[in-house]
């Protein structure tokens, strides 16, 4: 039986070897386990800010998804971005996404979220049709990014 569940910290390396499957289709992003960890622990450690959810059948853990809260000038008020949902390849087709997104559907209820967004990679059809069937809506925005960004001192300025 397979149960949602909040992370716990002692889920890091399991979340890190879901991330490291998703990242295989998706080609915006590169593996870096690292830096996979640095942030799941930063988002472990600030549940005001964000919330991870994980599926567990027994010990193991096979399934997660993440919600990251910010102000939408839009909706007046606190949206969250869906990241990060994923299924282990072998678990894939039971529901587990499913219910998955639906824990962070509930929690963004509860919390007063006014709105929830994710991005998709454009290619990747079946996570597209797994959102449709979910009654997650295309939207005419499109993603933008500037990448490695460094830094300035802020005494430099």
């Amino acid at each position: 039986m397979v149960r949602i569940r909040p992370a716990a910290i002692a889920d890091v390396e399991a979340m890190v070897g879901l991330l490291k499957e998703l990242f295989t289709i998706e080609g915006d992003f590169e593996f870096d386990a690292a830096k996979h960890r640095r942030a799941l622990a930063m988002m472990l450690a600030r549940p005001e800010e964000a919330h991870v959810w994980v599926a567990s059948q027994g010990e193991q853990v096979v399934g997660m998804c993440s919600v990251q809260c910010l102000i939408s000038t839009a909706e007046g008020g606190p949206v969250g971005m869906v990241e990060d949902l994923v299924v282990a390849f072998a678990m894939q087709g039971r529901g587990i996404g499913r219910r998955l997104l639906q824990a962070v559907e509930d929690w963004a209820r509860v919390n007063g979220l006014l709105r929830l967004q994710l991005l998709a990679d454009a290619a990747n059809r079946p996570a597209l049709a797994f959102y449709d069937r979910c009654g997650w809506s295309a939207t005419r925005l499109i993603c933008r990014r500037k990448a490695q960004l460094q830094w300035m001192d802020k005494n430099a300025i």
